[in-house]
């Protein structure tokens, strides 16, 4: 059986490597020489700019849609509190309408005035037959 040693190895590999793992580690190592970091940083900047840019864009684009429902807002509550204008005078010319409707079934100042004629002399002739008739004695004193 074999032994194990009681520490691990912290050197190299006792066996040598194949020529073949040799250049895969040669080539591992040429691509490490290329700082991965600093390319996909830049490349990964320009992605975080396009999409700020796309942002911007739609921020710009909901901001104008915004705007012009504002407007769209505004113009409707324009038009409604002319309609409620043209409501309220619509009510009013209607009252005013039934206020000359019913002044114009009033009685005159003619009518009156005979009115105040006839109870006058209508007053005077019952007093007259009254005091014919000695009914004043009827009157309470």
């Amino acid at each position: 059986m074999t032994e194990t040693s009681p520490s691990p190895s912290t050197g190299p590999a006792i066996v040598p490597a194949s020529p073949a793992a040799r250049e895969a580690n040669v080539q591992a190592d040429a691509g490490s020489a290329v700082p991965p970091p600093a390319s996909s940083g830049g490349d990964q900047l320009a992605r975080i700019e396009d999409k700020c840019a796309r942002i911007e864009d739609k921020y710009a684009r909901s901001e104008a849609l915004l705007s012009r429902v504002e407007e769209k807002v505004e113009g409707a509550a324009g038009r409604m509190n002319e309609a409620a204008r043209q409501s309220d005078l619509a009510a009013l010319r209607s009252e005013v309408r039934a206020v000359a409707d019913r002044t114009r079934r009033l009685p005159g100042a003619g009518a009156l005035v005979l009115t105040a004629v006839i109870t006058a002399v209508l007053t005077v002739v019952l007093m007259i037959a009254v005091q014919r008739l000695n009914l004043d004695a009827m009157l309470p004193r």
